[in-house]
Formats: structure tokens, sequence, C-alpha cells
């Protein structure tokens, strides 16, 4: 149920709306607005016809159900675009969020040199991945914890904040001691122990959707999260499971409007796996941005012929500086910037 508090409504009167909730086992979730608080109340819906008691509490203008399935990420609970704070980078606003770098961290040249290049480009996030989860259990799994160390290194020389992967429950704590923004990989969108965790953490989380996920089911992943009390999460269509073998998987660019007018929270666009072809990685980034994306994260890598994982659709650093000068003009377009 939505609780519509009324403009001026004391922070007692909201308090005792918050505890009535409580005492009736739900969770109450409080969105502050510029003119009037909104809360949130999630739980059993078998139950909710008796939370329209709460309109005769005093500073409560109106109760009304959620529509929605996805009750704290739907539009219905926040009307605005959220805006996620990422170590002082802000994701949502004016700014995109531009995120680069190699699919796996393997050393401290690799990753130092890559954040310190898409730096300068303009990237303002840096990715790497220290676990793997991969289709053979012979490929490549990545260095772990040794993998987040040299993260954190790359962070120290460049300042970028960094995005990273987490794959289990129980790793949750360890790769929070390290990532600025915590993402959850394709094949983990519907983990739901690993997104219970994530919803009692207070980092952002990246949820990338996963291959055969529908955008009802991936926005029930996110509600996962923010049930658990972590608002901060940033969605990612990284392309879809289809027929087509031309390319790695199919960019589905339709989903971004379709989630901007479902959902707050804002949406990002990987074209490097949504292609698996560095030679689309340009074109499928012009139509996100023209659609409406938050940002891209790409993956960029000093000698992609030479990459332990994704080298090929990984652009090498030169060319991410030249794709990111070529996107300033589309960005300015929709009323967007990237770099500083």
């Amino acid at each position: 149920m939505i609780i519509v508090m009324k403009s001026g409504a004391t922070p007692e009167e909201i308090d005792s709306v918050e505890h009535r909730i409580r005492s009736l086992e739900y969770t109450p979730h409080k969105i502050v607005g510029v003119e009037r608080t909104i809360i949130g109340a999630v739980g059993d819906e078998r139950g909710k016809e008796r939370l329209h008691a709460l309109e005769s509490m005093d500073g409560v203008e109106s109760v009304s159900p959620i529509l929605k399935p996805y009750k704290l990420a739907s539009r219905e609970v926040r009307p605005e675009t959220s805006v996620v704070d990422c170590s002082g980078q802000l994701v949502g606003g004016k700014a995109l969020m531009m995120t680069a770098g190699p699919c796996s961290v393997e050393s401290v040249e690799q990753i130092c040199t890559t954040a310190r290049l898409v730096k300068s480009a303009g990237a303002n996030f840096l990715r790497g991945g220290a676990y793997k989860p991969r289709t053979s259990p012979y490929s490549f799994q990545g260095l772990a914890e040794e993998g987040l160390k040299l993260l954190a290194a790359a962070r120290e020389e460049s300042g970028l904040p960094i995005v990273t992967e987490v794959m289990n429950p129980r790793e949750v704590d360890l790769v929070a001691k390290y990532a600025d923004v915590m993402q959850v990989g394709a094949r983990n969108v519907q983990n739901f122990s690993l997104l219970k965790e994530l919803g009692q953490i207070r980092k952002p989380i990246l949820l990338k959707r996963g291959l055969m996920t529908t955008i009802k089911e991936f926005l029930m992943s996110a509600e996962y999260i923010l049930s658990e009390g972590n608002s901060d999460v940033i969605l990612c269509e990284r392309g879809i499971r289809t027929f087509e073998t031309a390319t790695r998987n199919t960019m589905d660019l339709s989903c971004i409007p379709i989630l901007k007018s479902e959902t707050h929270l804002p949406v990002i666009v990987d074209p490097s796996h949504g292609t698996g072809l560095w030679e689309l990685v340009a074109p499928m980034s012009r139509a996100a941005i023209a659609v409406g994306a938050d940002g891209l994260m790409i993956e960029v890598h000093p000698d992609p012929a030479n990459a332990y994982s994704d080298g090929p659709q990984s652009l090498k650093p030169a060319r991410y500086a030249s794709l990111l000068e070529e996107l300033k003009p589309f960005a300015e377009l929709m009323g967007r910037t990237i770099g500083s």
C-alpha cells in the first residue's frame, strides 16, 4: 500500500504511521519528497485491507494499493527517477555512468594501466572481474581476493570507483570490503539468497538482466534487494538469448524505455555482452543513449588478443577514447553529459 502524508505532516506524525505499519506486521519504506512524504507498506498481501485504517491517522492524506507486483521498484511509489550515490558519483542524474575496464582482472599492470587510460578518456567508473562465472569449469575463474586487491590498487591510483561482481552469498562481506558498486551478473539475477544478502548491506547494487529474464522477472529481482532495505539499485540490460546466432546475445534496447516507464531505478546498457563483437559496441552505444539509458558499461582491455576472457568484445583504450568523443554530441542531444 502507498500511504501519502499531508504536506506539512510533522516528524512525529510520520513516525507514528511507521510504527503503526510495523505493528500490522508490514515493513515501512519512507520516501521523502520535496513537498510531502510517501510511505510504502510492504508485506503479506493477504492482510493489506488492515492498512486502510491508516487513513484516519493524523497527517495521512490518502492510502491506496500498489498495483504493480514490484512494489518498491515501481513508479507508483516513487514517480521521479532515483539518483544513486556511488562513492560520490551520481547515477541517474545528468551525467551518464560510463563504466569501463576488462572482463577479468589479470595483473596489477593490466588493471592499473586500463584504469588510467579509461579515466583520461572520460570514464567515471572502473569495472573488472575478480570472480568470474564461466560456462566451462576449465575456463579462467578469476583471481578472487587477490583480484579485489588489484582493483583497490587501481582505484587508489586512478580515483575511479570500482564495479565488480559478487557470486556467492558467503562472499558478500568480502567483496563489499573492496567494491564501490556490487555487481550481480546475468547468471545470478534470480539467485534470491544472494539478492537478499545484498539487500542488507549499504552498497549500491548493479543488477544485470538474465539471459532469459523477462522485464517483470527482472524488476521482481530488484524488488528482492529493495525489500530488504537497500534502495540503491542500478539496472543493466546486457542482451538476452534468442534464436539469433550472428551476435553473442540479442541487445534488447526496447526494454530501456519500458523500464524507464515502469521503474524509478536508473538503467544502463552493456553493449559489449549485448553483442559479443567489439565492432558493434559503438553503434549500440549510440542507440542506447538515444533510447534513454543512464549509462554504458563497456569492456576495455589494453591487449584484447591476449585477454584471459572476452577479448573479441573488448575495445582497446584508444578506440574507447575515440568512442566517448563520438558519443558526446549524442549525450548532449539527450540532455546528458559524458566526463567532467
